[in-house]
């Protein structure tokens, strides 16, 4: 087996994480789906399509042949989480049996409301399964600009190794052992994002904004905690780190969809402009879906749920939110 690292996934974070990898001294091999992505990383040396203006480093291999991974240390999959399962089936035969495979990919399975570890766990069993969470925007991280992050891996020799292979000075990886804190705050914070955006976008003041940030902590870790997540977990980057990022930059894809939302433009509008994922979306009715399962209150995520799920509209989304009854902040 190689030193090289397999990454699955060509868009703007696969590729960030490339240039992470680079900057650690391991070569990456990275599937693309679009051949002309593979093409333009391999002979220009740059994502053009999807992380255009960042000159890539010349150890970042591209292959649109999902068997030339099959010699990699580990693999990162980056793939979008509501295709997640489809990619893991895809590239089951070409994983050797106890290679690290760490999701780098925020969301929960809409229909099964599965965690993507779970998905892992049953599309590639073979895999030692990590998560990959935190307050790093692709661009940052393609930069080298310092980035930290969350690294769950209940494995941890093969925590150590992915740290090895992608840790630097300026992409700092912190093991961790807790992977559905990991999880939960990935996917939730993208929820709560398009809220923020919302706000932002109403003009309802920075006061509201860090409120909805303070109050949609503790939705994300009652979801957690409930799900048997450790409470620290989430009071650390792949949490409110995340959270904090994610809803106070217009960067944030989720958030920008919340801001367009907050200005009056339609859901189908916006995505129709995108060619990238806003995993919040799909994942605001999953999300709310899970937490009924489990009895967890959480009035923000459904309010963007009604929303993106044409329910409801902003000003009633909100409406409602200010309406509710007061209570003890613990609650």
């Amino acid at each position: 087996m190689s030193d090289t690292l397999g990454i699955v996934g060509a868009g703007a974070w696969g590729t960030a994480l490339g240039q992470a990898a680079a900057r650690a001294g391991t070569p990456s091999l990275v599937w693309a789906y679009e051949r002309e992505v593979a093409d333009a990383i391999n002979i220009a040396h740059e994502n053009s399509v999807f992380l255009p203006g960042v000159k890539l480093d010349a150890s970042i291999r591209a292959t649109n042949d999902p068997s030339e991974l099959s010699a990699c240390a580990a693999w990162l999959v980056v793939t979008p989480a509501q295709h997640m399962r489809a990619s893991l089936e895809g590239f089951a035969p070409h994983l050797r049996p106890g290679t690290p495979v760490a999701l780098c990919s925020k969301g929960i399975e809409r229909g099964s409301l599965k965690l993507m570890s779970e998905v892992l766990a049953e599309a590639l069993p073979q895999a030692i399964p990590a998560v990959l969470s935190g307050p790093s925007f692709a661009a940052d991280v393609a930069r080298s600009l310092p980035t930290a992050v969350t690294l769950a891996c209940e494995d941890e020799m093969a925590g150590q190794k992915l740290v090895a292979l992608i840790g630097s000075e300026s992409f700092r990886p912190y093991l961790a052992d807790d992977l559905i804190g990991a999880e939960i705050g990935g996917s939730v914070k993208n929820v709560l994002a398009i809220a923020a955006g919302i706000v932002e976008g109403r003009g309802l003041g920075k006061s509201a904004h860090a409120a909805l940030i303070a109050r949609g902590y503790a939705e994300m870790t009652r979801l957690a905690v409930a799900l048997g997540a450790k409470k620290n977990t989430l009071a650390g980057l792949c949490g409110l780190g995340d959270l904090v990022l994610t809803c106070s930059s217009p960067q944030s894809r989720n958030m920008s969809c919340g801001l367009a939302l907050g200005r009056g433009e339609m859901l189908e509008a916006i995505m129709a402009s995108r060619n990238s994922v806003t995993e919040g979306v799909a994942s605001a009715p999953a999300v709310m879906e899970l937490a009924a399962r489990h009895d967890v209150e959480m009035p923000i995520c459904a309010a963007v749920a009604g929303i993106v799920g044409g329910q409801i509209s902003v000003d009633a989304a909100i409406e409602g939110l200010l309406s509710r009854p007061f209570k003890m902040e613990g609650a």
